[in-house]
C-alpha cells in the first residue's frame, strides 16, 4: 500500500511539474486542428468555386475574351479532340495540328458540321524536329488566334527503368512534350501581346506533380511544361494573356486505357468528352487546375498523404493480385513489367498518386 501511494505522490509530482508541457502541446494541437481545418474549408471552396459554380452561370464569351481562333495540337483522339470540339460548341474556329492527315480532315469535317465553324487543319509531326515550325508560323500568319491549347505529347508504352527506355522515345519526349509547346508558343505569343488578349491552355499531367518513377522521362517532361506555363503566366499576365497549366490525372483516352477494373468509375477516369466540358469551364478563372473536379480531390489527397497511400496501395496490390484486371498493354514486353511498376500503374489509375498522362498525338 505504501508503494502505490508512494508512486501516486511521484505521479502527481511528475504531472505538476510537465502541466506547463502540455499546455503547450495542447495549443499546438489546437494549432494544428484549425490549420487543418481551415485547409480544408478553402479547398472546399475552391472546389466549389472552380468545378461547379461555373456551371450554374452563362457561359463566358471567350471570343470576345481572346479571340475568334483557337489552335489545338495533338487534335485527332483524346483530350485535344474534345477540347477541340467544346471550343468549336462555344463558336470558336478551330486549327487542328496534328501528324495523320487523314484524321485530321475527318476531325476537321465532323467540328465544321456538327458546330457549324470554320476549321483548317496543319499535318505536323512534331517528332520530326525544328524544320516544321517555319510552315506552322506561316499557316498562322495573319490570323486572330485567341486561344492555343498545347495538347501534344507521347508517352511510354508502359512504366520502365529508366536505361530500358530507347533513345527514339528519349527524344521523342524531348521534340514532342517539351520543344513542340514552347515553339508554338513562341509563334502566337506576339499577335495575342499585340492584341493585348488571348489564352494559352497548356496540358501537363498529374505527374509533373513529384518525381514519378518509371515514367522518369515523362514525368520530367510534364513537370518543365508546368512550370514553363506557370512562369509564362507571370511575365504576360499584365499584358492581357491568361495562361493555364492543366494537370490531369486519368483519363480515358487511347493513349492510356484504363483496366476494366477503372471503367467503372466514371466519375474517377472520365471520358475525354467529359473532362474538356469541365476543363474549359476554368478557362479564365484558374491559373493552375486539374480541370475536373474528382481529380481535384485526388490531387488534395495525393498532396496530403502521398507516401501513406503510397504504401498502402502496394498492399493492396499484394491483397488483389490476380483479383483484379491490370491496366492493359498492347506492348509484348508488358509481361515482363516489375512489381514496382504495376504497383505503379494500379496507384495512379486510382489516382491517388501520379497520372499517367492523357495527351495523344
Amino acid at each position: 500500500m505504501a508503494a502505490v501511494d508512494s508512486f501516486y505522490l511521484l505521479y502527481r509530482e511528475i504531472a505538476r511539474s510537465c502541466n506547463c508541457y502540455m499546455e503547450a502541446l495542447a495549443l499546438v494541437g489546437a494549432w494544428y486542428t484549425a490549420r487543418k481545418s481551415i485547409t480544408v474549408v478553402c479547398d472546399f471552396y475552391s472546389l466549389i468555386r472552380l468545378h461547379f459554380i461555373p456551371r450554374l452561370v452563362s457561359r463566358a464569351d471567350l471570343i470576345k475574351q481572346y479571340g475568334r481562333w483557337a489552335v489545338v495540337s495533338g487534335a485527332t483522339d483524346g483530350i485535344g479532340r474534345a477540347y477541340a470540339e467544346e471550343l468549336a460548341s462555344r463558336g470558336l474556329n478551330i486549327v487542328l495540328i496534328s501528324r495523320n492527315q487523314e484524321k485530321l480532315q475527318t476531325v476537321a469535317r465532323d467540328i465544321a458540321d456538327a458546330y457549324r465553324v470554320e476549321t483548317d487543319v496543319i499535318v505536323a509531326d512534331f517528332s520530326s524536329g525544328r524544320e516544321i515550325y517555319d510552315r506552322i508560323r506561316e499557316a498562322l500568319k495573319d490570323r486572330d488566334i485567341g486561344i492555343l491549347v498545347n495538347n501534344v505529347g507521347v508517352f511510354y508504352p508502359y512504366p520502365q527503368y529508366f536505361t530500358q527506355v530507347s533513345e527514339d522515345t528519349l527524344w521523342d519526349i524531348v521534340n514532342v512534350n517539351i520543344a513542340a509547346a514552347s515553339l508554338l508558343v513562341r509563334i502566337v505569343l506576339p499577335g495575342m501581346v499585340e492584341r493585348k488578349k488571348g489564352a494559352v491552355v497548356t496540358i501537363s499531367s498529374g505527374s509533373c506533380c513529384k518525381p514519378t518513377p518509371q515514367l522518369a522521362a515523362f514525368s520530367a517532361s510534364k513537370a518543365y511544361l508546368d512550370h514553363f506555363s506557370r512562369a509564362l503566366q507571370y511575365e504576360y499576365a499584365s499584358k492581357g494573356i491568361f495562361v493555364q497549366s492543366l494537370i490531369p490525372f486519368y483519363v480515358a483516352t487511347n493513349v492510356t486505357t484504363p483496366g476494366s477494373f477503372l471503367h467503372k468509375c466514371p466519375w474517377l477516369v472520365p471520358s475525354p468528352k467529359v473532362y474538356a466540358h469541365h476543363a474549359v469551364s476554368t478557362l479564365g478563372i484558374s491559373k493552375r487546375t486539374t480541370g475536373y473536379w474528382s481529380h481535384s480531390i485526388q490531387h488534395t489527397v495525393d498532396s496530403s498523404f502521398a507516401k501513406q497511400t503510397h504504401s498502402a496501395f502496394r498492399l493492396l496490390w499484394k491483397s488483389v493480385t490476380g483479383l483484379v484486371d491490370g491496366p492493359e498493354c498492347t506492348t509484348a514486353a508488358a509481361p515482363d513489367l516489375t512489381e514496382e511498376g504495376w504497383v505503379s500503374m494500379l496507384f495512379q489509375s486510382c489516382a491517388m498518386s501520379v497520372h499517367l498522362g492523357a495527351t495523344a498525338v
